[in-house]
C-alpha cells in the first residue's frame, strides 16, 4: 500500500468563475436502440414500416396468426395522412378459423396498458381481439375486444390489464374463430390495420418511466438532442398529429427514425427533467432556412407561421430554447454533409445568420475538433458568429495501438489517462481561441464524452464500456471538464439510454452494436434497467453543492501507460489520485472528489487550509473488487454508491482508499 499520499486544499482561493450546472448535461441520439430503449412502447413496427422478414407478406417484427389454411396476408398503402403501410388479412369463412397477426414483447404488470388501434374492415368484420399471453404457457395475460363497426378507417382505443409481469409474451390481434362466421364471396372477410400501439399508463411523455426517474436523478442540467442521424434529418416530418408523420430512414445508423420523439416530445421530456434544451440543427442535408424555421417553431409567438404551426399541434406557448448547435463531427467521412474545415466555416456563417435573425437572444455552439487545423479555420473565419465550440472526447485504445491482446492492467491504466487527454486537447484549442481578439468570447462545450474499448465494437466479450474501470476514467475526465471549467461550460454524456457505447441507464441487456445494429442478449431479463457504475459516478458529481473551484496540491504516487504509439503528453509518471475539490456559494461546504486510479490502495492524508470543518464528514464511495466488475441484469445493484459518515480527524491520520475508485468527501463548516 502507497501510505505517502497527501492532499492539501486551500479553502481561501476560490475560483472567480463559477461552475456551470450544464457541464454535467447528458445527451440524446436516435442511434441503434436509444429510442427504442428509452421509449415506453414494447411494440415495433407500429405502422407496419419494415419490410417482411419471412415468405409471408407480414410487416417486420410481425408475424402471421392464423389456423386457416387460405389465410391470406399482403401490405399496402396505409390509411390517408399516415406513414408506414397497412397490413391486409383476408380470412375465408369456409375454414371457421382465426386469423390476425402477432408479436413477441415484454410487458409490465400488473399494469394498465393503453391499445391504440387504426383499422377498417368489411362490414361483417364486427371486432378483433387482442390479448396478451406467456408464450412459454400460453397463460392469458390480459384481453379485449375492440369494435370495429365500419368500413372506413378508425381509431380504437382501450386499455388492457396485463395481470403479470412477463419478458416474453406475445400480443395477438385478431378476428377470433367464434367471431360469427358470414357468407363467403369476393368483398367478405377483409381486415386492414394501419397501426397497433401499446403504451404502459404509467409512463412519462411516452419515455420508459423508469428511465425518466432514473434521469430525474442524474440532475443533468442540460439535455442534447442531436448526433449523426441529425445532419439527414428534417425536423418538420417530426412534429404533427404522430401517425401522420412520415417515416424516415436513419441515414446513420439505419433502420427507421423514431417519429414517436420528434420536437413536441424532446421539449416535454426536458421540462419533466427541467433540464435546458440543446438542439443540433441539419446542416448537412438541411439549409440556414430550414434551422430557422425551427428555431421560429421553437420559441416564435402564435402569430409567426411557425409558432402558428406549434399552436395548432397542441403547444401555444413558445419553448424559448436558448442553445443551438450547428453540426455534429462535420469533419468525419461517416457524416452526412462531411466538407472541409473552410467550407463548414462559411456554412456556420450562413447558418448563424439565419438562425440569429429568426431569434437574437439564442446561444450558438459550432462544430469543433481535437484537430486543431480544422478548429483554427472554423475560429479565424466563423468565430465572431458563434459563442461555443465544441469537442467530441471520446478515449479508447486507439491512440495507444492496445487492442485486446494487450495485458488488461496495461489496457486499464491506458483508459484511466483520459483526464491527460482531455486537458492536452482542452488547452491546444483553448490556446487558439484566445489567440486573436476577434474569437477570443468564444467557449468550450465538450458535447460528447465517454470511453471507447475499441476494438469492442463487436461485443466480443464482456461490455468494457460498463465496468468499474470506466467509472473511474470518466470520473478522472470529469475532475478534468471541472478544473478547466472557466473554458468549459457544456458536458453531455454519450449516451443517455443504451445506444451504440455504454448508454450509463441500461435496459434490458441489447448491446447495439456500431457495425452490427441491435443485438438482443442472452439473459431474457429484458425489463431490467438499471444504471452502470459511470451512472454512478455521473449522479455522484452533477449532485455535489459545488460552485467553484478550489486549488488542489498533491502528493502521491505515479503510474505509466505502456503506449504503443507517441503520444503528444508524457505519460511515465501520472498521479494515482487525481483530485479536484469545490465550495459551495456561501463556501460552507468543501466537496473534494477523489478518483484513486491505482491498482494498489492508497492511504490519503487530507489538510484542509482556511477552513473549519465540523466533527464528521459525509464520504461517498464507488467501488469493487476488480476494474472490470460490471452491473447486469443479474447483478443490477452491484457497484452502486455508498454513502457513510466518517471523523474529519480520520482524514487529517489518514484514510484508506481502495484500487479502481471513486470518493467524494463533503466537510461542512463549524457551526
Amino acid at each position: 500500500m502507497n501510505t505517502n499520499a497527501t492532499i492539501t486544499i486551500d479553502c481561501s482561493r476560490k475560483s472567480e468563475h463559477e461552475i456551470n450546472p450544464y457541464l454535467f448535461g447528458h445527451f440524446v441520439e436516435d442511434i441503434r436502440d436509444h429510442m427504442e430503449a428509452m421509449l415506453a412502447f414494447p411494440l415495433k413496427d407500429m405502422d407496419f414500416e419494415s419490410d417482411a422478414e419471412t415468405k409471408t407478406p407480414v410487416s417486420g417484427s410481425w408475424r402471421a396468426y392464423t389456423n386457416g389454411r387460405n389465410t391470406q396476408y399482403a401490405m399496402e398503402a396505409p390509411a390517408p395522412r399516415h406513414s408506414g403501410r397497412a397490413q391486409r388479412i383476408r380470412i375465408l369463412s369456409d375454414d371457421e378459423a382465426y386469423a390476425g397477426i402477432t408479436q413477441r414483447a415484454a410487458l409490465k404488470g400488473p399494469m394498465n396498458y393503453t391499445v391504440r388501434l387504426v383499422a377498417r374492415a368489411s362490414v361483417e368484420l364486427q371486432y378483433v381481439t387482442v390479448e396478451a399471453v406467456d408464450r412459454r404457457t400460453e397463460e392469458t395475460l390480459g384481453r379485449l375486444r375492440m369494435e370495429l363497426g365500419s368500413h372506413n378507417w378508425q381509431h380504437c382505443e382501450a386499455q388492457l390489464s396485463i395481470s403479470r409481469a412477463c419478458s416474453d409474451a406475445e400480443i395477438r390481434v385478431y378476428v377470433p374463430a367464434e367471431h360469427p362466421r358470414w357468407i363467403d364471396h369476393v368483398s367478405t372477410g377483409m381486415l386492414w390495420i394501419d397501426h397497433v400501439s401499446l403504451l404502459p399508463v404509467d409512463s412519462i411523455a411516452m419515455v420508459k418511466r423508469e428511465v425518466v426517474e432514473m434521469t430525474k436523478d442524474l440532475n443533468a442540467g442540460m439535455m442534447r438532442l442531436a448526433g449523426n442521424y441529425i445532419s439527414a434529418y428534417h425536423w418538420e416530418h417530426g412534429v404533427g398529429p404522430v401517425l401522420e408523420r412520415p417515416v424516415m430512414y436513419n441515414e446513420a445508423w439505419g433502420g427507421w427514425t423514431s417519429k414517436y420523439f420528434g420536437t413536441d416530445e424532446f421539449i416535454r421530456f426536458c421540462r419533466e427533467l427541467q433540464v435546458e434544451p440543446l438542439i443540433c440543427v441539419n446542416d448537412g442535408s438541411g439549409t440556414p432556412e430550414e434551422a430557422a424555421q425551427w428555431i421560429e417553431y421553437c420559441n416564435g409567438s402564435a402569430d409567426t407561421p411557425m409558432g402558428a404551426l406549434r399552436a395548432r399541434n397542441g403547444f401555444p406557448e413558445p419553448y424559448n430554447v436558448k442553445y443551438w448547435e450547428i453540426g455534429n463531427e462535420v469533419w468525419g467521412q461517416w457524416q452526412v454533409g462531411t466538407c472541409t474545415a473552410e467550407q463548414f466555416a462559411e456554412r456556420t456563417i450562413s447558418f448563424a445568420k439565419a438562425m440569429k435573425e429568426a431569434d437574437p437572444s439564442i446561444v450558438l455552439l459550432a462544430c469543433g475538433h481535437y484537430e486543431q487545423n480544422w478548429n483554427k479555420a472554423v475560429l479565424d473565419l466563423a468565430g465572431e458568429s458563434i459563442d461555443y465550440l465544441t469537442l467530441h472526447l471520446y478515449h479508447g485504445y486507439g491512440p495507444f495501438g492496445m487492442n485486446r491482446d494487450t495485458p488488461a492492467e496495461d489496457r486499464y491504466k491506458a483508459i484511466a489517462s483520459y483526464p491527460e487527454w482531455t486537458r492536452h486537447h482542452v488547452r491546444q484549442t483553448t490556446e487558439l481561441i484566445r489567440s486573436r481578439p476577434e474569437h477570443s468570447h468564444v467557449k468550450l462545450a465538450i458535447t460528447e464524452y465517454n470511453t471507447m474499448y475499441y476494438p469492442n465494437t463487436v461485443r466480443k466479450g464482456l461490455p468494457n464500456e460498463h465496468t468499474l474501470g470506466a467509472a473511474v476514467a470518466n470520473a478522472a475526465n470529469l475532475n478534468e471538464m471541472m478544473r478547466c471549467s472557466d473554458m468549459v461550460h457544456i458536458g453531455s454524456f454519450s449516451d443517455l439510454v443504451n445506444g451504440w457505447l455504454g448508454g450509463c441507464i441500461r435496459v434490458g441487456d441489447y448491446y447495439a452494436d456500431q457495425y452490427c445494429g441491435k443485438q438482443p442478449g442472452w439473459s431474457g431479463h429484458p425489463l431490467t434497467i438499471y444504471g452502470t457504475p459511470t451512472y454512478e459516478v455521473l449522479k455522484l458529481y452533477a449532485n455535489r453543492d459545488i460552485r467553484r473551484v478550489l486549488p488542489v496540491q498533491a502528493e502521491c504516487g505515479t503510474f505509466s501507460v505502456a503506449s504503443r504509439k507517441e503520444t503528444p503528453m508524457a505519460l511515465d509518471a501520472l498521479p494515482d489520485l487525481d483530485i479536484v475539490a469545490g465550495t459551495n456559494d456561501d463556501g460552507s461546504i468543501v466537496t473534494v472528489l477523489i478518483v484513486n486510479r491505482s491498482l494498489e490502495a492508497v492511504r490519503a492524508v487530507l489538510d484542509l487550509k482556511a477552513f473549519e470543518a465540523s466533527g464528521e464528514t459525509t464520504l461517498y464511495e464507488i467501488t469493487s473488487d476488480s476494474y472490470d466488475d460490471i452491473n447486469s441484469v443479474f447483478q443490477p445493484d452491484r457497484i452502486m454508491c455508498k454513502e457513510s459518515r466518517v471523523p474529519a480527524e480520520a482524514w487529517r491520520q489518514g484514510y484508506d482508499l481502495r484500487p479502481s475508485s471513486v470518493y467524494a468527501l463533503e466537510f461542512r463548516a463549524q457551526v
